[in-house]
């Protein structure tokens, strides 16, 4: 059974176990922090790229960056958000 974005997000925004903004994620990707990248469908290319060669499990949020900042609780434009922790990223494979 697949889960709304909306429920999936405000659990993980409520874990405090998320790091929004692209700069922010790439560099928690080096020191091997990050679970799961949640990105949007307009995120940068280069970032989806660096995002892409780190290994890292890459979900695309269907909207673009202002969706995904609303749905984060956030008054800005978000292109990227890294998942720190194992609990909040298994949240991610049931997401439609």
């Amino acid at each position: 059974m697949a889960v709304e974005w909306s429920k999936v997000l405000l659990n993980v925004m409520k874990s405090g176990n998320v790091i929004i903004g692209s700069r922010r994620t790439l560099k928690a990707i080096k020191k091997g922090e990050v679970k799961v990248v949640v990105l949007a469908s307009n995120c940068p290319d280069e970032v989806k790229k660096a995002v892409a060669e780190s290994g890292v499990r890459m979900v695309e949020f269907p909207g673009i960056g202002v969706d995904l900042g609303t749905l984060c609780g956030k008054p800005f434009s978000v292109a990227a958000l890294a998942i720190l922790d194992e609990k909040s990223a298994e949240m991610f494979t049931e997401v439609a």
